[in-house]
Formats: C-alpha cells, structure tokens, sequence
C-alpha cells in the first residue's frame, strides 16, 4: 500500500475572521509513522501529517485550539493523538478510539491526557467490526468520566442504528450529520430523517462539516450552504464545527482549507451563532473541567 497525500501543501488564508477563542473540533495526526506506526488493519497509508503541522494550520486559520480525533490508520492504539495533545500547551483534547477490552485505569490515562470522548465507527470501508453491544458496554464505563460517544455512520444506516443510538446513555456527537446527501435540500430525505433523530434527544449534538466530502458539486458548496443553514440556525447550541485536516482519503479532491473556513459564515451567518458554533459550544464540551 503507497503512502497518500490528502491534505493542501498552501492553504489559503480565510477571508472569515473566526472569533476570539475558536475552535477547529474535528481534526486527526497521521503518525509520524516512525514514531507511531499505523495500525496492521489500516485502510489506508498516509504520509505523516504530525502536531507541528497542524498547530501551524490552527494559527493560519484563525483559530485558539484544537479537538483531536483518533484517526483510523492509528486503530485503537491512541499514542499520536495523545502526543498531540501533550504537545498543544492546554490547546487541544481528544476524542480516542478504544478496544472494548479497555481496563478502567486505561480509560483513566486516557482521561489525563486530554480524552474527553470515544468514537465508534460504522464505515464499512473503513472498519472491519462494529459491535454494537461491546460499544454500548463502553459507553456506560465512560459515563463516571463525563466523556461523550462520537458516532460515525453513513445516511443509509440510520434507521437501523436507532435503537443502538437510543440506547447510549451519553451525550453523543454524530459526525458530519450521518453523511446526508445534501443535494436533496435542507428539507430532503436524509435531513428529515436525521432532524428526527436530534429531535428524540436534546442531548444529540452534530458536526457541521465536510462540504468537501458532502457536496460534489465542489465549491463554493451551495448546495451543502443551502442544506445546512437551516440546522445550524434550529439547534444553535448542539453543533460543532471542524476542517476536517489532513482530510483522510481525500487524496483525489484535495481541499484548501481556508475555502473550508469561509463556509463558516454561509451557515452560521450571524456572530452569535458563530461564537456558539466556534468557541460557546465546544467549550462546554471539551474545556468543561
């Protein structure tokens, strides 16, 4: 497997002006590999994109800190992002990946590095295994840390994974609003479905991310402009926003990140709504101990 680049070598600098305090809450660290090798179940080989890479990102966008995502060419070994964070001076935490065998001191470790949340992945692409139950078991283990459960998953599976999202007794984060087709409109299929599922729980968060990934029409991305406006606007105080960097498996379509950042205005498009998006929001979330 050839190693890949996924990420621009010069992004531009944003127009969009972020608040004081912003924070980028959906980025990952690819390696460095020779530190921190890539899990043997990886899906896909990158080239190292490290700490120091994405902390002179954060400063060129505009932004104060960072939330870390294991990526998952890393698996459930979370040493890089731990690294990361060790490494951002107070500016970054993370969200982990974890073998459901995890011991509770491992979980508390964890903890002290910066890990104020876990993530389960439901890509087929991407992962071998999802289990359901085990994950359920992990997310009640994590309730007496405060921590959060980040769900991943594609539009077409949302109504299957309901009674499992039901059941988690955490607050969740569903990554990328569960991947709609955009193009269906803010009124379409797939947004109404997910509108559903925020509205069963007011402890349902979503990330308004990836246009890149979202809205082939590629950009200015109107159609996931027009898309998700309308959420950002109904659910002020239950959305995050991040680039995304080094933006994995993006390799064909790569993406100038400061184009990423000026979408921030076309769906959040008053101030107040971007210092709920940017800084009020995650704040609450990851910097609330």
């Amino acid at each position: 497997m050839s190693r890949i680049v996924s990420w621009h070598a010069d992004p531009s600098r944003p127009r969009f002006v972020p608040p004081a305090g912003a924070v980028d809450a959906h980025c990952h660290v690819f390696g460095p590999m020779a530190q921190f090798p890539f899990s043997a179940k990886a899906k896909y080989l990158p080239e190292d994109a490290g700490p120091d890479m994405l902390f002179a990102l954060r400063d060129r966008l505009g932004f104060s800190r960072n939330v870390i995502v294991q990526a998952s060419c890393h698996g459930t070994d979370n040493s890089a992002t731990l690294d990361a964070i060790a490494k951002s001076d107070g500016r970054a935490r993370g969200v982990a990946v974890v073998d459901p065998a995890i011991s509770d001191a491992e979980l508390e470790n964890l903890h002290q590095g910066g890990i104020r949340g876990v993530r389960f992945n439901f890509l087929k692409r991407l992962v071998d295994d999802a289990p359901k139950d085990k994950f359920l078991e992990v997310a009640r283990r994590i309730q007496g840390l405060g921590w959060h459960v980040v769900v991943y998953f594609e539009a077409d599976i949302l109504e299957e994974l309901r009674s499992f999202l039901d059941a988690i007794p955490t607050l969740i984060v569903v990554d990328h609003m569960g991947r709609p087709d955009v193009t269906q409109g803010p009124d379409g299929p797939d947004m109404r479905v997910f509108r559903a599922l925020l509205d069963s729980r007011d402890d349902i968060w979503t990330k308004v991310t990836c246009p890149d990934r979202l809205d082939g029409s590629g950009p200015p991305w109107d159609a996931f402009a027009q898309a998700v406006r309308p959420l950002v606007e109904d659910y002020p105080d239950r959305v995050l926003w991040g680039t995304d960097w080094p933006h994995p498996n993006m390799q064909d379509a790569i993406s100038d990140d400061g184009a990423l950042v000026d979408m921030i205005p076309r769906i959040a498009p008053t101030p107040e709504l971007q210092h709920r998006l940017l800084v009020d929001n995650p704040a609450r979330l990851y910097w609330h101990d």
